[in-house]
């Protein structure tokens, strides 16, 4: 029986989820969620049998999720606490911030 190609997105989901669990505190979460995304599209594909890789895509999912969730709960409990206004007026102040950072 012939060795069946490694999925490309359950390969990107494992190195996204690296990415994001080392480095997702400057990045904003955006690996970690590609992670999710892209974890998810493999393990579909993998577990079909059309592909393989079916560990990088759960490997990845878990990874992406370890970031995911405690950012949500966090959040979640900052706005919470801060009311919707003051949480949007420090997120104005953090991105004006980093603009004048950067420019």
């Amino acid at each position: 029986m012939p060795l069946q190609p490694t999925s490309g997105a359950a390969v990107a989901s494992l190195v996204f989820g690296l990415l994001g669990l080392v480095g997702s505190w400057c990045m904003f979460g955006v690996p970690s969620i590609a992670a999710v995304v892209l974890g998810h599209v493999a393990a579909r594909s993998t577990k079909r049998g059309l592909r393989a890789g079916h560990g990088m895509a759960v490997a990845g999912l878990i990874l992406g999720y370890l970031v995911v969730v405690p950012a949500v709960i966090v959040s979640a409990v900052v706005i919470g606490f801060m009311g919707p206004e003051s949480a949007a007026d420090s997120i104005n102040g953090l991105i004006a911030f980093f603009f004048s950072l950067v420019g």
